[in-house]
């Protein structure tokens, strides 16, 4: 049996009252305080992880700081305190540790984290990808829509899933546009994808103006504040939001009932997969990255499969494959912590039928 840990942390400060329910009732001041100085606390055993070709049990190790701090306190500081917790993995036994979240951004993705300790690490990002676009696909065919008829927009197309993502919609003969604020960086990594494919995708630093002409609208920028407003999408738009902190304002989903916003990167495990941890999620499922931990852990594959910010279209493709190998499945479509029904995506569609009738 495979074994592995994941690596977990609050995104906001009203995710530490899971844990500590304690925390909802103190300053938030004291909460961060608090955060900075906990060491990395083993939150749960992962039990039932298994399929016809394969079993694994883990743990979920958190490194009590959130997105923000992650951001804002000195690197090697948070650098150290993510270390501390893939050493506890190591302790435990764990042959492969997957880092979530804001864990996997800081620094260099993970290659310093590898290096500090004698386990394999991933990120999970190449089967966060490959999830990402097989739920944009599936969505827009209850839309009854196809993507190659859509303008497609990456946010944040110079981050490690945005350079990758962006290399595989092109691959696959899409029209794209790679978003970034920062000119040099895009134009890198344009540069890269018509190498690698010989096409050519259109760039802009203007997001706003990006935005309002895309029919599909990945969001993978690793931006701690809200970037997509209400009033930036086109009626029947289709937005994929795989980055945490969420990239989509909450009031997308309140005022724009012509606009689909789903989760990228959700899927259910095979089994009977117990996390014994509510982290926001019905029983059985869980993030894409959290994903392919247990898939390379099935696999006895103790490699680092997803590491640094440049990651392999070949390995996207790989991780894939071996999750429809063990049974790992898109879970449905998920927005703001609520189930998709098909009849909310009618609901999406007849809405922007009837504004586009309007106009």
């Amino acid at each position: 049996m495979g074994t592995f840990a994941f690596i977990i942390h609050p995104i906001e400060l009203d995710d530490v009252s899971r844990k500590f329910p304690i925390a909802r009732y103190l300053p938030e001041g004291l909460v961060k305080w608090t955060l900075e100085r906990l060491p990395p606390i083993v939150t749960s055993r992962i039990t039932g992880v298994r399929s016809p070709h394969g079993a694994a049990e883990g743990w979920f190790i958190s490194c009590p700081l959130t997105a923000e701090q992650m951001m804002k306190l000195p690197e090697k500081y948070v650098l150290d305190r993510v270390i501390r917790a893939a050493k506890t993995a190591q302790k435990l036994g764990a042959g492969i540790v997957g880092l979530g979240a804001f864990t996997s951004v800081v620094g260099d993705a993970g290659i310093t984290v590898r290096k500090s300790v004698d386990i394999a690490v991933t990120t999970g990002n190449s089967y966060t990808v490959a999830t990402a676009i097989d739920a944009a696909r599936e969505a827009l065919k209850l839309m009854n829509r196809d993507m190659r008829d859509s303008r497609i927009l990456v946010l944040g197309a110079t981050g490690s899933i945005g350079k990758v993502l962006s290399e595989l919609l092109a691959d696959d003969g899409y029209d794209i546009m790679m978003v970034s604020r920062n000119i040099r960086k895009l134009e890198y990594a344009a540069r890269s994808v018509l190498d690698r494919t010989g096409l050519a995708p259109s760039i802009t630093t203007d997001v706003k103006r990006a935005l309002c002409s895309a029919d599909v609208v990945f969001c993978v920028s690793s931006s701690l504040d809200v970037i997509v407003e209400p009033l930036d999408l086109k009626p029947g738009a289709l937005v994929v939001d795989v980055s945490r902190p969420r990239n989509v304002s909450r009031q997308v989903a309140r005022f724009r009932r012509d606009v689909l916003v789903i989760e990228g990167g959700v899927v259910r495990v095979p089994g009977d997969a117990d996390f014994h941890f509510d982290f926001g999620f019905p029983s059985g499922l869980c993030y894409a990255c959290m994903a392919e931990t247990m898939i390379l852990a099935m696999e006895e594959r103790y490699e680092d499969f997803s590491l640094g910010r440049d990651l392999s279209a070949v390995r996207v493709k790989e991780i894939s494959r071996l999750a429809q190998k063990h049974g790992f499945t898109l879970a449905g479509f998920r927005s703001f912590e609520r189930p998709v029904s098909r009849e909310d995506i009618a609901r999406v569609v007849e809405e922007a039928r009837v504004k586009g009738a309007g106009r």
